[in-house]
């Protein structure tokens, strides 16, 4: 069975979650509040350990105060600034 996941993007979403949450000043519970969603789960996103679907992408969005396409936007400049300085360290 052929994975849909990717590593490293995921890891740019989980380190931009935390990122904007941490601009906010909220907790891991508030975001979950505003997103509705189980802190868990936040919990697990900003560990790189979930995958979340389109509608929960849309819920965190707005529980972190972006529009899904500026959210999505700096997940992949993260990305790719990561995917700079990991061939500059090499």
């Amino acid at each position: 069975m052929r994975t849909t996941q990717d590593p490293e993007l995921m890891r740019a979403f989980a380190a931009e979650v935390k990122a904007r949450r941490g601009e906010l000043g909220i907790s891991q519970e508030e975001l979950a509040h505003r997103a509705g969603v189980n802190r868990t789960f936040v919990a697990k996103v900003e560990l790189a350990q979930n995958q979340p679907s389109l509608t929960v992408l849309h819920k965190l969005s707005i529980g972190l105060e972006l529009d899904l396409p500026d959210l999505m936007s700096k997940t992949l400049t993260r990305q790719r600034r990561t995917a700079r300085e990991s061939v500059r360290s090499e």
